[in-house]
């Protein structure tokens, strides 16, 4: 349809069946038709309930109840013309994607099975499943079934799904790292949300993501490296899935002739697993270490300055750019948006100790869960990259719109606070986060009192450069910080909070 909407102009919205596309493309046409003259909003996303919602924010909301599995396409322009031409960039821009999909001699395998059989048998491979979550567990099998190790990218899968793949991978004597696996490198090849670190003798086993690419920075600028990152995924030390992947990954590190030191990343397991992956570990040969989050180790930059020391390493001073001289206004308090799991639990563990309760749409205790409007008075912890939160849209380490607009909100309510981030570099991450962020940050900070902290993850030698993105960030007056337990520890220290 096409009709005047709220605000200036005139839009359009409408909903199509039988289209698929990623989130990542999707996000991608919206931004590119948006930048044309006389577009003044665009949304092309997959019509998931969050993303239906936001499109109601931008005015664009659908006459009919969508479909989950339809395209939503809403566009606001100045007038008809400027209208028509944006709505004919996304079909050009959609029609461009499958043709990309296809040439005119091969249809491209439609499923992980085809394109194993299109290859040598004994070619050595790695198998990526990244589809919608209700179907990624027949593709893993598949994987498995042709002897191949596979990387479940995709979320949402069902734990009973993700018990079996990872006992059939047992029985195959491959690995299943995942599901909803963002962070990997294999043999020095990145795969997912991954940072260009050198080569080096630790191997990490990671039921996390960010927290991987947080030990991996600081690993590489303590000039240790990395020999591989296998990622695990986020529920694999939990009583459901008992540490199967996790096990798995230790064995294949032992085994592996370039890995010296294993570090076990993980947000809080379930005790039980964790005790027993520390028994496996105790009897290996290559020496094991845990950098699983507690309360009572809440640290992950700790647990890496404790394995230098191990390796007999010195501990460098770790990257920082210090922040203007501010104070917290009266009564501030604590407000982090993360888009990463792990770095949120790290914030929250440590500003729990000296805060108290701290809310959130992923608590340390089930009585603090924010619930859907994620916004409450108080000490609060938001993780944007939550799966409930990416359900049909890019994750916020690509598509910053959530977080930005919860920036914004928190300037304009009058809340007295310090707002503490994390910004991940890297493979797969924004080509640039401090172009968007910057700005936002000094608009925030020109209509309230607001000092911000960044816990910046990543290395010099990752595409968008650590220093840049840092000099980029502290001119918009935000402290900045190569370790995310410092840039806690430096926004507790601004609100006063003894530690």
């Amino acid at each position: 349809m096409s009709d005047p909407g709220p605000g200036a102009g005139v839009r359009h919205v409408s909903l199509r069946s039988g289209v698929y596309a990623d989130s990542v493309r999707l996000m991608q046409v919206s931004r590119d038709v948006g930048a044309r003259d006389g577009v003044s909003a665009v949304l092309v996303a997959m019509a998931t309930p969050l993303n239906v919602d936001l499109a109601a924010g931008m005015g664009l909301a659908p006459e009919e109840t969508p479909a989950p599995d339809q395209l939503l396409i809403g566009i606001r322009a100045d007038d008809d013309d400027a209208l028509a031409a944006a709505v004919a960039a996304v079909d050009a821009a959609l029609a461009e994607r499958e043709r990309s999909r296809a040439t005119a001699d091969a249809q491209p395998a439609r499923t992980i099975g085809a394109g194993l059989d299109d290859l040598d048998p004994n070619t050595a491979a790695l198998a990526i499943v990244s589809v919608p979550g209700q179907y990624a567990a027949l593709e893993a099998a598949d994987a498995i079934a042709a002897g191949r190790s596979v990387l479940v990218f995709s979320d949402g899968v069902p734990v009973e799904q993700e018990v079996a793949l990872k006992r059939a991978a047992r029985d195959a004597g491959v690995l299943v790292m995942g599901p909803d696996c963002g962070t990997a490198i294999v043999s020095g090849v990145a795969l997912g949300f991954a940072n260009v670190v050198r080569p080096g003798p630790v191997g990490l086993v990671a039921a996390s993501g960010t927290g991987a690419q947080q030990v991996s920075c600081l690993l590489d600028a303590a000039g240790a490296g990395v020999s591989h990152v296998l990622g695990v995924g986020g529920r694999d030390l939990s009583e459901a899935v008992g540490g199967l992947a996790t096990l798995d990954a230790l064995a294949a590190l032992d085994a592996d002739p370039a890995t010296e030191r294993v570090l076990v990343v993980s947000k809080p397991p379930a005790p039980s697993v964790a005790a027993e992956v520390a028994r496996v570990s105790a009897g290996l040969a290559t020496p094991v270490r845990s950098a699983a989050l507690s309360p009572e180790t809440p640290d992950l930059t700790a647990a890496v300055e404790a394995l230098l020391a191990d390796m007999g390493r010195d501990v460098p001073v770790w990257p920082s750019r210090p922040g203007p001289e501010e104070a917290a206004p009266p009564g501030a308090v604590l407000k982090g948006y993360y888009s990463g799991g792990t770095l949120a639990d790290e914030a929250m563990l440590l500003a729990a100790r000296v805060l108290g309760d701290v809310r959130s749409n992923t608590p340390l205790r089930p009585e603090l869960d924010l619930g859907t409007d994620l916004s409450a008075s108080g000490h609060v912890v938001v993780d944007f990259g939550d799966d409930a939160l990416t359900v049909g849209r890019a994750h916020p380490m690509i598509d910053p719109t959530l977080r930005l607009e919860a920036i914004e909100r928190l300037a304009a309510s009058g809340e007295p606070a310090v707002l503490l981030l994390d910004v991940v570099l890297g493979h797969g991450a924004d080509p640039d986060p401090a172009a968007a962020l910057a700005p936002a940050l000094a608009a925030a900070r020109g209509r309230a009192q607001l000092p911000v902290v960044v816990a910046l993850v990543g290395t010099e030698a990752d595409p968008q450069g650590w220093g840049r993105q840092a000099d980029a960030l502290a001119a918009a007056g935000a402290a900045v910080f190569a370790s995310n337990a410092a840039a806690t520890r430096y926004a507790l220290d601004l609100l006063g909070a003894a530690q």
